[in-house]
């Protein structure tokens, strides 16, 4: 089963990784690290939460304008 990966740096370093497949999330130290728990919690997630094989995620970017704080 194929299934998607998103993968971002941590702001305390580190990666986080996320399934949204299923759903499960993780991090790591490295990229690979991070990876292979996410592999890995999301064997465990599909051994008691069995689901049928469907198409992985479909991931995409997009650009978004953010307004600037204000002082109050």
């Amino acid at each position: 089963m194929i299934l998607s990966a998103v993968i971002t740096e941590a702001d305390e370093g580190g990666y986080v990784a996320y399934n949204p497949e299923t759903g499960t999330s993780t991090q790591g130290e490295t990229f690979d690290e991070a990876v292979a728990n996410l592999r890995e919690a999301t064997e465990l997630y599909l051994e008691v939460f069995p689901t049928s094989a469907k198409s992985p995620a479909i991931v995409t970017r997009f650009e978004v304008s953010h307004a600037q704080a204000t002082s109050c």
